[in-house]
């Protein structure tokens, strides 16, 4: 059975504790291979079985394995492979001490100098210790970097000391980013740096190139583990045109990477579409409405690698489907469905934004909101946002504590995302109350 059965225990315990039942249902296939009709009538539909062999098949195994006193079994031979029997004549085998690797009796390799590696001529590409080089004159050589150039390009990195890095990174320490960052790190977070870089991209290369030095001082320190680099990307009006977007995720991933290596990259977004389920009126006129947030769009960066994670917000689909009889749960449901559907979790770690529960908000809401996503398998963990400013300018804080501290078997999967610029009572003071509901934090920074 899938992994995310391991998952679906956590959730179904925390839903015990609040007396909260979320909807399960078999999953059935035209499959010669399932087992499914084996299951429960209430099992999940994201539990599914498929045999390895089926009964009848297990005991033609058996059988066959077993049949004249395990006859079969006794003439079996091991896979034929590349072996050397060591005590044949003239065989050549190291012995205990021995040394593997090229001694001075072995010959160096052609064009080598005693002791070196072999020099690569200009163009010319060359293999040392399995890692491939290129020739002085083009690829490596002159690469401040320290990274691969292709040839007729000039880099652009600019190199930066260890003195440098670690001057830089003690200066971010000392700024109110990196305060909250310490005060998040003392709290026992996983910690997540969010920020916006579509304006400073969009501002030129020196605003650009500013902006990811200054993240990446902050994300250099071990406390952070990723950096979420923009938010309603497609959705808001910072870009024109999908080249445009792809060309902007493209510039931020690899600018981050180099500047925070090691650290995940995510980007924050909707996908209207998605909620429509199989209503294909509905389908149209969503992409009628927000070209730029097709699926197919959206998963572009995906495939591509540029980002580890994305965080698919909840905010459309509370009223904004009644056109076609689509009422809530049920646009909330079509769109983890989906996200399911296209396997998006194999392309990167999927998180639902949930921005609805600050203000007043039923129990069951809260249960239903937060464990959905994760009970379906599309998603991996829940950000919450704890303060939302609406259209009016009225400012609600996250509520419904008594709830979210019953959800503490799937506390790891969620993560409250929280701008120290704006606290509640004070940083620490908050991200202290956080931490009794949350394992993960996403701090926004400018």
């Amino acid at each position: 059975m899938r992994l995310t059965l391991r998952r679906a225990l956590a959730v179904g315990a925390a839903l015990a504790l609040i007396g909260i039942v979320t909807p399960g249902a078999a999953y059935s296939q035209a499959d010669p291979e399932s087992c499914n009709d084996l299951l429960g009538p209430d099992t999940p539909a994201y539990v599914v079985c498929h045999w390895l062999a089926k009964p009848d098949e297990a005991l033609g195994v058996a059988l066959f394995w077993g049949a004249d006193d395990g006859a079969n079994l006794k003439d079996a031979s091991p896979v034929d492979g590349k072996f050397i029997d060591c005590s044949a004549a003239g065989a050549s085998c190291p012995k205990p001490g021995d040394s593997v690797e090229g001694d001075e009796n072995s010959p160096l390799p052609e064009g080598s100098e005693e002791g070196g590696a072999p020099e690569c001529e200009a163009g010319q590409q060359c293999s040392v210790d399995g890692h491939d080089a290129g020739g002085t004159s083009e690829r490596v050589a002159e690469d401040p970097a320290g990274t691969l150039t292709p040839p007729g390009q000039t880099p652009t990195a600019t190199p930066t000391s260890t003195a440098t890095q670690d001057a830089a990174a003690a200066a971010a320490a000392q700024t109110p980013a990196g305060q909250a960052i310490t005060a998040a790190a003392a709290a026992r977070f996983r910690i997540w740096i969010d920020t916006e870089l579509a304006d400073d991209w969009k501002a030129g290369p020196e605003a650009f190139a500013a902006a990811v030095k200054r993240v990446g001082a902050l994300a250099s320190r071990p406390e952070v583990a990723g950096i979420r680099f923009t938010s309603q990307l497609g959705y808001n009006t910072t870009f024109a045109t999908d080249d445009e977007i792809k060309a902007f995720v493209a510039a931020a991933s690899d600018a981050l990477r180099q500047a925070a290596p090691g650290k995940r990259l995510g980007v924050h977004t909707v996908v209207p579409e998605l909620a429509c389920g199989a209503n294909d009126t509905c389908k149209a006129e969503m992409r009628k409405r927000h070209p730029l947030l097709a699926p197919e769009q959206i998963e572009s960066p995906l495939i591509a690698g540029r980002v580890d994670q994305i965080s698919l917000d909840s905010g459309l689909l509370y009223g904004g489907y009644e056109t076609w009889k689509i009422n809530a749960e049920q646009a909330h449901r079509n769109q983890w469905i989906q996200v399911r559907a296209r396997s998006w979790d194999v392309l990167a770690q999927v998180a639902a934004e949930e921005t609805g529960l600050v203000g007043q908000v039923a129990e069951d809401q809260v249960a239903t909101r937060l464990s959905v996503p994760v009970k379906d398998g599309a998603a991996q963990q829940v950000n919450v946002r704890t303060r939302v400013q609406d259209a009016q300018g009225t400012v609600k804080h996250l509520s419904a504590w008594d709830t979210l501290k019953k959800l503490s078997p799937i506390q790891r999967r969620l993560a409250a995302v929280y701008d120290p610029a704006a606290p509640e009572v004070d940083v620490a003071t908050d991200l202290r109350k956080l931490s009794e509901v949350f394992g993960q934090i996403y701090l926004t920074t400018a």
